[in-house]
């Protein structure tokens, strides 16, 4: 048994699915979630996610750090201000964050949760 995994998106199994309708602020965008790793507990995956433009509104329970590999979206946290992140970011978000996400480019990222 290994105990090293590489995080390859063509290997990795690709799952459409869309935004759930009352979180829906704008557009109708097609997600798609890879997830490469769940743990046997279940409270920590790894993987690629995707996105077409649109807005919707978010709530995290979780720990997730990201790493934008294409695309721009705009993340506002309720009564914050937007931050804008690209091609390149890598950043982390943690429990309590609400806000919105907004794709205005279609985007890929690779993310790590964690979920006390």
């Amino acid at each position: 048994m290994t105990h090293i995994r590489r995080l390859d998106y063509a290997s990795t199994p690709h799952e459409p699915y869309d935004v759930a309708a009352e979180k829906m602020l704008a557009g109708s965008p097609k997600q798609i979630l890879s997830n490469h790793f769940s743990n046997a507990v279940g409270n920590f995956h790894t993987g690629f996610w995707e996105a077409e433009p649109g807005i919707w509104q978010v709530n995290y329970t979780e720990y997730e750090y990201c790493e934008i590999l294409q695309g721009v979206i705009v993340m506002t946290e309720d009564g914050g201000e937007a931050q804008t992140v690209r091609a390149g970011d890598r950043f982390t978000i943690e429990p309590g964050y609400r806000g919105t996400w907004e794709v205005r480019e279609y985007a890929r990222k690779v993310y790590v949760i964690y979920e006390p």
